[in-house]
Parts: C-alpha cells; sequence; structure tokens
C-alpha cells in the first residue's frame, strides 16, 4: 500500500511525535506512507466567520497543492462515516488494488476548506468524539498498520 497523510500543523509533543514514528516504521513493511505536515496558520482573536473561512481557504490551497491528479483523497471529517477495523482494512485492500495513492486529509484546528471535501473521494471520520489533530494522526496510523496486518493475514488484531 502506497499512501499519504496530509496534514495542517505540525506533532508538538514529543510523545505523538514518537507514536506517530513507530507507527510509520511498522507501516513501511507493507508499502511507503509518507506524512505531509503543512503549516497552521494563525487564527486571529475574535475572529469573524469570513476570517476564519479566510484561513480554510488558505490551508485548502496548500492541502490542495500536495495532492496528484490520480491521488485517491480521504478526508477525515466529523460527518464521515466510520468503520470497523475490518472494515477499513477492506477499504485500504480496495484501494491498494486499484494502484492508486491512498491519501488521507486532517485538516487544520477549523477543519477543512468546502473545496478540499468537493475534490475528496470519500469522506471518513474516526469517531463521534472529538480529538486533537496530533491524536488524530496517530489513531489514523495506528488504524492503518492494524488495517494491513489484517489484510496481511497476520496477528495483531483482536
Amino acid at each position: 500500500m502506497n499512501g499519504a497523510i496530509v496534514c495542517v500543523g505540525r506533532l508538538r509533543e514529543k510523545f505523538y511525535a514518537a507514536a506517530a514514528e513507530e507507527y510509520l516504521k511498522r507501516i513501511s513493511r507493507f508499502g511507503k506512507m509518507e506524512i505531509v505536515e503543512l503549516p497552521d496558520l494563525p487564527e486571529p482573536m475574535n475572529a469573524s466567520d469570513a476570517e476564519r473561512r479566510q484561513v480554510m481557504d488558505k490551508e485548502g490551497d496548500a492541502i490542495l497543492s500536495r495532492l496528484r491528479s490520480g491521488d485517491r483523497v480521504i478526508a477525515l471529517c466529523v460527518d464521515g462515516p466510520q468503520y470497523t477495523s475490518e472494515a477499513f482494512a477492506r477499504r485500504l485492500a480496495e484501494n491498494g488494488m486499484r494502484g492508486d495513492r491512498l491519501v488521507f486529509v486532517i485538516g487544520g484546528s477549523l477543519g477543512l476548506a468546502d473545496k478540499v471535501i468537493r475534490r475528496a473521494d470519500e469522506k471518513m471520520s474516526l469517531s463521534c468524539m472529538t480529538f486533537p489533530h496530533q491524536l488524530a494522526r496517530v489513531l489514523l496510523l495506528e488504524q492503518i498498520y492494524r488495517g494491513c496486518k489484517i489484510n496481511a493475514g497476520e496477528r495483531y488484531h483482536k
């Protein structure tokens, strides 16, 4: 499986960065997974809706600039469908058979611009709960690793 996670913001806490690196290392035996970190633009204090949209649009432009025409894009959105680990593994396998680069997109603290969601081939939610974007990246990497292990028929998933 070859893919990428395009995300707004850096992993600031060492424990998140260490966890992400560990899962990237584990995933590497199944294929290449690239992390593309984009700057998290500052939100002005007491920002108006128009100012927030402007920040989201700029972040959206940065995200779109990192996508290729043949990419299969999955936008992480609160209103997207949720999958069991087994169903997610099947989605990974289906996309792997297509040969497309599978790209997951995690927006900034304000969410994803509409133009990014329109570019996405599908939406997905990790949970009904709200997580920090840094933790969402680690959760996604763990589920990608779990999906690879399930698809390989290896012991990990319980």
